[in-house]
């Protein structure tokens, strides 16, 4: 396999990777790469989550590596260093932000719980924002026994001074981007990109007037019930949503404001209000297009984009592995891509022959209330067993901190859908409340390990906590008694 470069020096930022060929597949096991007729064991495409977590497991099993990251500067011309989006405008930043939020929540609380405060207490934009951007260039510096190229937006150039880099296998973790909807006059030039109800919930939090329009259902794939629960707690909390409303321009005011167009889906009506920022959350892109991937015959997904992998990330040629959100029917989480690229490493060293299972894995929502799950949700239970081969167990409980606080616990609910019969193998399990995100993470351990209703109910609880009120569910939905918990 060989990757043509621009010609730079090992720690040159700027430089573009061109055409691959692919090699045979059918090698000897891998030796110490002098001894052999390729510049690199492994060479990683995309220097984000996934892609480094490949790159340090294969150069700590010996493996000589190389790392080119590029990073196209958003509309607004945002560009940020390795990591990707998670370290970056992802996860990181965005629970930090969550977490200033719930402080805010938490000194409401605090007057009930006796502390003395100010009456007015403000928050300050620009104080996070500098705390949170610090943080994060602190993890982009951090030492990788590997090659980096950070390199241009074209894996194809005219470039007359190139370097080729010659490399047994090649594996492409560039990852997604958000879309802009550009067929909305203004989308890109007015607006930046964000996930919809974590940067809602946060900014609502922070005292922002903060609307979402929603053009269909809310946490599209997730559980349609939890999701629910989910924004009636958002607009308790305080944020707006317009339901079913389409965006159909977006218009920069003289006042620097901006004004946004709308149809209400349901009336047809023609709607406008004004705005001083906009964020699209209209999904994600998968960076294929830029890789030349056609001219190497790398099959994709003509709806998606994503390029079609195995069960052991290998895509239709030879020598060429993908994992991560640009993989077609893959988890778009970054702990499954740093899973997965682990697992890919350690087998293209030869170290292991363990596949990546994609299944059971949790995620959590971060939302002012929390909402996280672990399998299946319920319409996808009942539409693989039938209403008949499903016990679906609920409660909405009140956890202790919210009692003093006086706070609405209206939306704290749990469901756990299982096999009906025998031992209630447990198919999905899924909770809203706070620390949902912690809850969830333990529990998953025992639906990989295929727990059960009756393993549920034998598990002594911790008192009082929130993730107890799991272990004594017992009301079925089938029933029609009230799920409310009573008494401590």
């Amino acid at each position: 396999m060989s990757l043509c470069c621009p010609a730079m020096d090992w720690q040159s930022v700027q430089g573009a990777p061109c055409l691959l060929t692919a090699g045979d597949r059918h090698q000897p096991p891998l030796r110490p790469c002098m001894d052999k007729q390729y510049d690199y064991d492994l060479v990683v495409i995309g220097g984000g989550s996934g892609g480094l977590a490949c790159s340090k497991e294969a150069a700590q099993l010996g493996q000589k590596v190389a790392v080119l990251d590029y990073v196209e500067p958003s509309a607004k011309g945002t560009k940020w260093g390795l990591g990707g989006t998670c370290v970056n405008v992802g996860c990181i930043p965005k629970k930090l932000m969550h977490q200033a939020a719930l402080l805010g929540t938490a000194v409401k609380d605090a007057k009930m719980y006796g502390w003395q405060l100010p009456e007015t207490v403000r928050h300050d934009w620009t104080t996070l924002a500098e705390a949170v951007q610090n943080h994060v260039r602190s993890l982009n510096w951090v030492a990788f026994p590997c090659f980096f190229f950070y390199i241009d937006k074209h894996f194809t150039c005219p470039s007359l001074l190139q370097t080729v880099l010659t490399t047994k296998n090649v594996v492409i973790a560039t990852g997604g981007r958000p879309k802009h909807p550009t067929h909305i006059p203004g989308a890109v030039e007015h607006g930046i990109t964000n996930v919809a109800l974590e940067c809602a919930g946060f900014l609502t939090g922070i005292g922002l007037d903060t609307t979402v329009m929603v053009r269909s259902v809310a946490l599209r794939g997730f559980d349609q019930q939890m999701a629910g629960l989910v924004t009636d707690y958002m607009e308790a909390y305080g944020t707006r949503f317009l339901w079913r409303s389409v965006p159909t321009k977006v218009e920069k005011l003289s006042s620097g404001g901006l004004q946004v167009t709308w149809t209400d889906v349901q009336t047809g009506s023609e709607h406008k209000d004004a705005y001083d920022s906009v964020l699209w959350a209209v999904g994600r892109a998968p960076e294929t297009k830029a890789l030349g991937l056609d001219q190497l015959g790398v099959q994709l997904n003509k709806d998606t984009g994503k390029i079609v992998v195995g069960a052991d990330e290998a895509t239709s040629v030879p020598n060429v592995y993908a994992f991560g959100d640009i993989s077609e029917g893959r988890p778009e989480l970054t702990p499954t891509a740093i899973r997965a690229g682990k697992l890919l490493a350690r087998r293209l060293a030869g170290q292991s022959g363990e596949l990546m299972n994609y299944d059971n894995v949790a995620t959590t929502v971060f939302t002012p209330l929390e909402y996280g799950c672990v399998g299946l949700s319920e319409e996808e239970v009942v539409r693989r067993q039938g209403e008949d081969g499903v016990e679906v167990y609920h409660a909405f409980y009140k956890p202790l901190e919210f009692t003093v606080a006086g706070r609405d616990a209206s939306q704290c609910y749990i469901k756990v859908s299982v096999c009906r019969g025998g031992d209630q193998k447990i198919l999905g399990l899924h909770l809203i409340g706070p620390n949902a995100g912690e809850v969830i993470q333990g529990f998953s351990m025992g639906l990989q390990c295929g727990a059960t209703y009756t393993q549920l109910l034998q598990t002594v609880g911790i008192h009082p906590t929130c993730a107890e009120e799991v272990v004594k569910i017992h009301i079925t939905k089938r029933s029609g008694l009230d799920p409310t918990v009573t008494g401590c």
